[in-house]
């Protein structure tokens, strides 16, 4: 190529324009239509096991890591999915590692209290969150509650259109001026993040009885009761979340754009299944690992700082490949930690450093670090791998784009991949860009989705 017809600047390609064949459409919106059910179904990381288990048994996968097609699941909050590839494991294995959990209001293990005759729920939130964003909207409850006798009950209200749904409460702007002036951080108190739950009083036994001293909340224990066969003391030992009520939907007269809850980080699930379901016979072996507790640091048993992922692969070693090293077979996978970015937001670009800002509709973006002001508790990619990259992605003719969380010290934030680069692996954050990030009612592109699981396959089949 003379230097005269050298393309020397660059612009990230629009994944609007790639994919605008009638085939990719169709593509597309099906895949749009496979996602929005995925994220009305899975409101919790032990819903997202459940459709992940029914999808990896339907595919042949067995809980066996000896196997060719092996899983591994860890408390039904965690797994590891591996496929054999043709060559060995310690010529190389490639991984997408991403998150199930999501922000969300987690009720106390003594969380029902009666008060002005209401009976309320008391909450304490799980990740980051904006918590204005979760007062005076219709919100479900999910959980998981262990009995004394060790019988396992599933909890699941405000999500058919029949049942009733939960809320918090706000204060009205007439007594609001006090409030009003004060700093969002002070304004919203996270004790008052309390749950309404019911405020019709149980009805005593008999006429001549003694009054309930708390009428609401013994009216709500007895449906509980009535419905699940739990009772307060329960709740000790049962896990119950508060997530946003209802499904995911289409944004926009285009319907271009999914709008629902837990987009983060469960579009970086679903692309990464996907992905791995459509690319049975790859080269090396793949990888697919789905964790919990990242949004609150990847700590405990089924977080990505757990040793879950390290014993699964000893367990294959042995099985696939005996003899070979562990520490060597880690040292030469290469990952992606698959987790979404802040997409540009039109009326917030004065946080954003415009040209290194991920941008909605432009495909999966990557980001060469992660951290807060200085890099701090990043895990920085190296030029080598993402050349690599780059090239099979453009002769795939994938569109992407790279980015970064926010301008320099305006911010910042982390993800699974410094738990996978410690092993000495190549690994870069890429996923798909998300407008609202952590709140109630998240935004991605449809087009991003299709281009992000397109990118997970190529990158898994390499």
């Amino acid at each position: 190529m003379s230097k005269k017809s050298a393309k020397l600047e660059y612009e990230p390609k629009s994944a609007w324009e790639v994919y605008s064949s009638k085939k990719d459409i169709k593509a597309m919106d099906a895949m749009a239509d496979r996602y929005v059910e995925f994220l009305s179904r899975c409101k919790t990381e032990r819903l997202v096991m459940d459709f992940v288990r029914a999808k990896v048994d339907a595919a042949g996968f067995v809980d066996d890591l000896a196997a060719p097609l092996a899983y591994r699941f860890n408390r039904n909050k965690t797994c590891f999915l591996a496929r054999k590839g043709r060559r060995s494991l310690s010529q190389g294995f490639r991984l997408v590692g991403a998150h199930g959990d999501c922000p969300r209001l987690d009720l106390k293990q003594r969380p029902l209290y009666e008060d002005t005759d209401i009976c309320l729920a008391k909450t304490h939130y799980y990740g980051g969150i904006r918590k204005y964003q979760w007062l005076t909207i219709p919100l479900a409850l999910h959980g998981t509650v262990v009995r004394k006798s060790g019988e396992v009950v599933t909890v699941c209200i405000g999500e058919d259109p029949a049942d009733p749904v939960f809320t918090i409460t706000d204060l009205l702007p007439h007594l609001a001026y006090k409030e009003m002036e004060k700093k969002v951080a002070d304004a919203f108190d996270a004790e008052k993040l309390n749950l309404i739950m019911g405020q019709s009083p149980a009805a005593k036994a008999g006429k001549d009885d003694e009054a309930i001293k708390e009428p609401a909340k013994r009216k709500v224990l007895e449906l509980l009761n009535a419905r699940y066969g739990i009772d307060e003391a329960d709740f000790f030992s049962a896990e119950m979340q508060a997530v946003p009520a209802g499904p995911a939907r289409f944004v926009g007269l285009d319907a271009s754009i999914i709008g629902g809850y837990g987009q983060d980080d469960r579009s970086s699930v679903f692309c990464a299944l996907e992905a791995m379901l459509a690319e049975p016979d790859p080269e090396y072996a793949q990888i697919v690992l789905f964790w919990d507790k990242e949004e609150i640091g990847s700590e405990g048993a089924t977080g990505a700082n757990s040793r879950f992922f390290e014993n699964c692969m000893e367990e294959l070693v042995e099985a696939w490949e005996p003899g070979a090293r562990l520490s060597s077979v880690l040292s030469g996978g290469s990952a992606l930690s698959a987790d979404v970015s802040a997409a540009l937001d039109p009326d917030h670009k004065d946080v954003y450093e415009p040209l290194n800002a991920a941008r909605l509709g432009h495909g999966p973006c990557f980001n060469k670090f992660t951290g807060h002001r200085g890099k701090v508790g990043a895990n920085d990619a190296h030029p080598d791998f993402i050349g690599w990259l780059r090239r099979i992605l453009d002769d795939a003719g994938i569109p992407w784009h790279m980015s970064e969380l926010g301008k320099v010290d305006v911010g910042g934030g982390g993800t699974v991949a410094k738990f996978l680069a410690v092993y000495g692996m190549d690994v870069i954050d890429v996923g798909v860009p998300v407008l609202s990030m952590h709140s109630p009612f998240e935004l991605s592109a449809k087009a991003d989705i299709y281009a992000c699981t397109l990118a997970f396959r190529e990158f898994l089949k390499q």
